[in-house]
């Protein structure tokens, strides 16, 4: 059920459904959040390419919802999506990684300084997209990055 919403928000225009969903990751992980403390909220950003086929960023959605409801701010302008790559839902663990490599860059100067960032992808499978976006966002100082997805593949 969760895979055909995913798909409903990613491949149907329905980016309202990442509103819903950043909303139901408050709920589940209110008191995880609060615990660690952030201070700003990173979507996973699209290439300009995927992002213009589909029209928007599923996980800035996300991100917008689980804002919305826990009030920390979203950043979608601290990273960009410099290499197109290939839909990692094909690839396994190595082939990810190496597919993803150097893919993203840091778009903005941003000081973040003792700040605690809370990267959202909407599905995590082996890690890989949202740990090359850390590397990028601890060159900018970053404290503590934490990752959360609507869903983890298997």
């Amino acid at each position: 059920m969760l895979q055909n919403i995913i798909h409903t928000l990613k491949y149907n225009g329905k980016f309202k459904v990442g509103l819903y969903l950043g909303g139901l990751l408050s709920q589940e992980f209110s008191d995880t959040i609060t615990e660690w403390k952030i201070d700003y909220i990173i979507p996973v950003p699209l290439h300009t390419l995927k992002k213009s086929e589909r029209g928007y960023n599923q996980s800035y959605y996300i991100s917008k919802g689980l804002s919305k409801k826990t009030g920390i701010p979203v950043v979608k302008n601290l990273l960009s999506r410099n290499r197109y790559t290939s839909t990692q839902t094909t690839l396994n663990k190595q082939d990810r990684k190496l597919n993803i490599e150097g893919a993203f860059r840091v778009k903005s100067k941003r000081n973040l300084k003792s700040k605690n960032i809370l990267i959202l992808d909407d599905v995590v499978t082996t890690g890989a997209t949202t740990l090359e976006c850390a590397r990028q966002i601890k060159k900018l100082g970053a404290d503590k990055i934490f990752v959360i997805s609507v869903a983890l593949a298997e």
